[in-house]
């Protein structure tokens, strides 16, 4: 079997840090991964996940320096099941334990999103350095490489 998850959301809050009592470093930290999924009228209807990330040892403290409420990350890593009791109910979650976390932003750079203003209002800000990617047109003659370079046959 395979226990592999791969996300990319945003923090939905500051990372907390704390230690066992072995010394080993444990953060903890969440996510939202948006999903877009068509409604019976054929519009489209955004919805967010939200997900728990755990991260032991030295990258734990590393990056509890570096993330905050709200950079976009991705994360490679497994599910873990826990349940326990509490207050005479079972209670149970599932948390991502993080193999690999890759930030996608720096610091302070705003990737967009819903921003509360100082009326109490939400407006929604695009990242206007988010360009849509344009390829570059390039023109090949045949002359441009050999037929022989073309490690597989190839019709021209």
């Amino acid at each position: 079997m395979i226990n592999s998850v791969n996300l990319v959301g945003n923090l939905t809050r500051d990372p907390s840090i704390r230690q066992t009592s072995g010394g080993t470093n444990i953060l903890d930290f969440g996510i939202a991964v948006n999903d877009r999924v068509k409604d019976s009228s054929g519009n489209w209807t955004d919805y967010a996940n939200f997900f728990d990330i755990v991260v032991f040892g030295n990258r734990a403290e590393s990056l509890s320096k570096i993330l905050t409420k709200g950079m976009r990350v991705a994360v490679n890593g497994k599910l873990r099941y826990s349940s326990w009791q509490k207050d005479g109910s079972k209670r149970s979650k599932i948390e991502i334990i993080a193999n690999d976390i890759d930030i996608m932003q720096r610091k302070g750079e705003s990737q967009g999103g819903y921003q509360q203003q100082n009326g109490g209002q939400q407006s929604y800000q695009q990242n206007n350095q988010q360009q849509a990617y344009q390829p570059q047109q390039q023109s090949y003659q045949q002359d441009d490489y050999y037929q022989s370079d073309i490690p597989f046959n190839y019709p021209m």
